[in-house]
């Protein structure tokens, strides 16, 4: 007798329901590993000279960097018909930050940021702006980061991938080249009349009819370039801040091996296998980070360092999360 395969809201029910708890096991049998290698000794010598100027520096460059991200996800929603300011938008940006780095929710942080602004929204005259046109702002913006990353880590690849493989730098400026064809090949569609009608009766069908000024706001021609050059250096300063909390630790690395190390651990931690990348994040750096000869343990120092300054990042989206509740 054939069995019946568990309905979709099964499934459902079973990750809201454990989902939290895997991921707290995974983290932290991910740390206990990247503990096991540890040189213990090493630690017990770099703790008492970390230089705090370096993690002071890596906390005010991931401020900047959320905060051109919130903006850059408000001026997409302006667009859709949100009329907030950016300010209102960049709070919640860091409050979404804040869930995402595994507060008890059922809602993740980009969840959190699409319905707190729609419901923002129903205060005033913008009534007829529906939900999912709140997600696919936040969609978009998510999509723009996604390419900023991808293009850090092709140039990484470019730079420094030859202490991979001999044909990895070839394969970086490809995958660079074709990037940047695709972001022109999206412009290019949505500059056509033709393009632009079956998208928006696409949208219409999911009903997002107001789709179409928030995508070309993202992609469209010319705002795609300077879109990706933003999302590019957003990552960067991402990429910029771990830096300094190896600097912190007397860690010197070679910054082709951040921007091939750091873009692929951002690739890593779309998976949700851990609470906000803890355990994936160290034990993945120290692995690749010792290709280019960088001391395991002092990398764990400084990825742990890095999430800490994470959290204190995202901290100024604790009253507004309050508020909300």
């Amino acid at each position: 007798m054939s069995q019946v395969p568990p309905s979709p809201e099964v499934k459902i029910s079973f990750w809201k329901r454990y989902g939290l708890i895997i991921r707290l096991l995974v983290s932290a049998i991910l740390l206990a590993r990247a503990f096991a290698s540890i040189d213990w000794l090493k630690i017990e010598n770099a703790i008492p000279i970390i230089d705090p100027k370096w993690l002071i520096l890596s906390l005010s460059l991931l401020w900047l960097s959320n905060t051109l991200s919130g903006a850059r996800w408000g001026h997409i929603m302006s667009h859709a018909g949100f009329q907030k300011k950016l300010l209102a938008y960049i709070r919640l940006y860091f409050a979404g930050g804040l869930i995402n780095q595994g507060l008890p929710t059922t809602l993740g942080g980009d969840s959190y940021r699409a319905i707190t602004a729609h419901q923002q929204l129903q205060a005033n005259v913008y009534t007829n702006v529906k939900l999912p046109v709140s997600f696919f702002g936040v969609l978009l913006d998510r999509s723009l980061g996604f390419a900023g990353n991808s293009i850090l880590g092709a140039i990484g690849l470019a730079l420094g991938g030859a202490v991979l493989s001999p044909w990895v730098p070839q394969l970086g400026i490809f995958l660079l080249i074709m990037m940047l064809l695709g972001a022109l090949l999206i412009a290019f569609l949505l500059y056509l009349p033709s393009t632009q009608n079956f998208f928006i009766k696409m949208m219409q069908g999911l009903k997002i009819q107001q789709a179409l000024e928030p995508t070309q706001t993202a992609w469209g021609f010319p705002n795609v370039w300077w879109q990706i050059v933003l999302a590019t250096g957003i990552h960067f300063l991402t990429l910029a801040a771990f830096w300094a909390c190896l600097k912190a630790c007397h860690v010197e690395a070679p910054i082709e091996a951040l921007l091939i190390g750091i873009p692929a651990l951002g690739l890593l931690m779309l998976l949700p296998i851990s609470i906000s990348g803890w355990g994936l994040r160290e034990t993945s750096l120290a692995s690749m980070l010792a290709l280019w000869g960088l001391d395991p343990s002092l990398v764990i120092l400084s990825s742990l360092l890095y999430g800490i300054t994470i959290l204190i990042t995202f901290l100024p989206g604790l009253p507004r999360i309050i508020q909300k509740g």
